[in-house]
């Protein structure tokens, strides 16, 4: 697996993670949620980028990124319902 694919994995894995951070009451945790999600916005822009750079374009990348996508978009939709 090459590291945008692990990028993709870990905005994956930061999507669900957003969510209960943001469910759980604790000092900052509006804070620590937003870092969360701009961590795992810049991942997505940061594998894109090193896939073309480096030519790492992969039908795994290319079948996870949309997922991984809508993943975190749908936990910022979820937790407005809030």
């Amino acid at each position: 697996m090459n590291t945008p694919n692990k990028l993709t994995v870990l905005r994956i894995i930061l999507a669900p993670v957003f969510l209960v951070v943001l469910t759980i009451n604790f000092p900052f945790h509006y804070f620590v949620a937003a870092l969360i999600f701009i961590i795992a916005s810049l991942t997505d822009m940061f594998d894109g980028k090193i896939a073309r750079k480096r030519n790492l374009i992969t039908d795994l990348g290319k079948f996870l990124d949309p997922i991984a996508d809508k993943m975190l978009t749908q936990a910022a939709f979820l937790a407005m319902m809030f």
